[in-house]
């Protein structure tokens, strides 16, 4: 408990300093500079145990706890619950902002993942459609402008599918989140990486396992339709 309570100390001690240089002046004392007349010298006699107050840590020994004061400041903040870009905004009006606000913090958390079908125009009056993956998009990009109604979501090239029906470009990718399959027969097929289940975005067929289809009314697109799947690891 003693050597505890010392280790403890020293680490309080290093983060109190931004160098080793500012640690070491830290424990000359009045006395040394009267001595010595000169800091690099007392900084040197206090390293060196000669004098000071106190035990003196060596150079080596304050980078160390240096460093391990700065991982695990760095984990703390990556444990940090992110606040949610819907947050205190007002989407009511807007039933695709709506329902991605209510399902942000599931999505975020990994509990249920949820591909976004949308229709629409974009700004050169191209008629697009696509599928998003609602939780990669989340991750790669701020989605406060879209909450804020700054900025309309649309589908990429770089979506898990986008297809422009005026130039006839034809986009596939996969997510960390879904693999594409584009299968001959059954049409679209996402699967989900996670759990391993199949989503079927054919209107006329059923989703999948653990998986709806959601169509949403519309005034900003042409059509919108959700694709909630909640994530079961596979045991």
């Amino acid at each position: 408990p003693l050597r505890a309570a010392s280790d403890a100390t020293l680490m309080g001690d290093v983060a109190d300093f931004e160098t080793y240089e500012d640690y070491l002046d830290s424990q000359v004392t009045e006395t040394d500079l009267f001595y010595t007349e000169d800091v690099e010298l007392a900084r040197q006699l206090v390293e060196l145990g000669y004098r000071g107050s106190g035990d003196t840590l060596k150079r080596e020994d304050f980078e160390t706890r240096k460093r391990v004061l700065e991982e695990a400041r760095q984990s703390k903040l990556r444990a940090a619950p992110k606040a949610l870009a819907s947050a205190g905004i007002d989407v009511s009006g807007s039933p695709l902002l709506e329902a991605l606000a209510e399902r942000e913090e599931m999505v975020r958390q990994g509990k249920l993942t949820t591909i976004v079908f949308v229709r629409a125009i974009n700004h050169k009056g191209q008629e697009i459609s696509g599928y998003i993956d609602y939780a990669h998009r989340l991750k790669l990009e701020s989605f406060e402008p879209y909450f804020e109604q700054q900025k309309k979501l649309l589908p990429r090239p770089s979506d898990l599918s986008f297809y422009n029906w005026e130039t006839q470009r034809s986009t596939s990718n996969a997510t960390p989140n879904f693999q594409v399959i584009a299968d001959n027969e059954a049409g679209l097929l996402f699967k989900n990486k996670r759990d391993r289940k199949v989503i079927n975005v054919d209107p006329k067929a059923r989703p999948g396992d653990n998986s709806r289809r959601i169509e949403l009314p519309t005034h900003e697109h042409l059509q919108v339709v959700l694709y909630d799947h909640v994530t079961r690891r596979k045991s």
